[in-house]
Parts: structure tokens; C-alpha cells; sequence
């Protein structure tokens, strides 16, 4: 997509809708990254908040619990003893693949253009 290309107000409105949707269920500061730190294997909590600098238990808590909700994440609690519970992905969070790819290229874009503007 160009964003410069014209699109009528249909497609516009449809495009401002889809990425609405995306959004909600994707955005933020942390739900991406928690899914990217489960994409390189299976997390214990404490693991994934080691992780991913920066996010308290609760916010973490909270993020994965609608993660599960939203089909990116399994929750698997491994019952020997002691009861151990992991997080792993799904086959779902990998339909994220380009996004997660295209917002670490922009991502390292924007980064360069930052510091050699300085």
C-alpha cells in the first residue's frame, strides 16, 4: 500500500476499520513484544517479564491474559510437582510474521534517520 496512492471514501473507511481492529487487538506497548519473546520458545511469567524490559507483573498479567483471549497465546500448566505454567504461541501468532518483520525494518529506519539527524 502507498499511502499517497488515492483510494475512494469506501476503501479509506475500510482501511481506517481494519487497522482499528488491528490495532485493538495488537497495540500498545507490550503485546508484541511478549509475543516476539514467546516466538524464540515456551516462557515461564517470570521469564517473559525478564524478557521484555520494562513490563511490570501486572501490566504482563494482564497483556497475556487478552493474548489468550485473542488466540496468540496457550497458557499450559504442567501439573508435576511443583506445578510449573508456561506460555507458548499459537499457530495464529505467526499470521503476524510481516507485521512483526515490517515494524522491525521501519522500526531500525527510523532509528538511523533519528541519529543522523543529530
Amino acid at each position: 500500500m502507498n499511502i499517497e496512492t488515492p483510494v475512494s471514501a469506501q476503501e479509506c473507511t475500510g482501511m481506517l476499520t481494519s487497522i482499528g481492529d488491528a490495532l485493538y487487538v495488537i497495540g500498545g506497548k507490550w503485546k508484541l513484544r511478549v509475543i516476539v519473546a514467546l516466538g524464540h520458545g515456551n516462557k515461564r511469567f517470570n521469564e517473559i517479564q525478564r524478557a521484555v524490559d520494562g513490563v511490570s507483573a501486572r501490566v504482563l498479567s494482564s497483556e497475556l491474559k487478552e493474548l489468550e483471549l485473542n488466540g496468540f497465546v496457550t497458557r499450559v500448566v504442567h501439573t508435576q510437582t511443583p506445578v510449573v505454567v508456561e506460555y507458548q504461541i499459537t499457530d495464529y501468532a505467526a499470521t503476524l510474521g510481516n507485521v512483526l518483520s515490517s515494524l522491525a525494518d521501519w522500526g531500525t529506519m527510523h532509528r538511523e534517520k533519528l541519529r543522523k539527524e543529530r
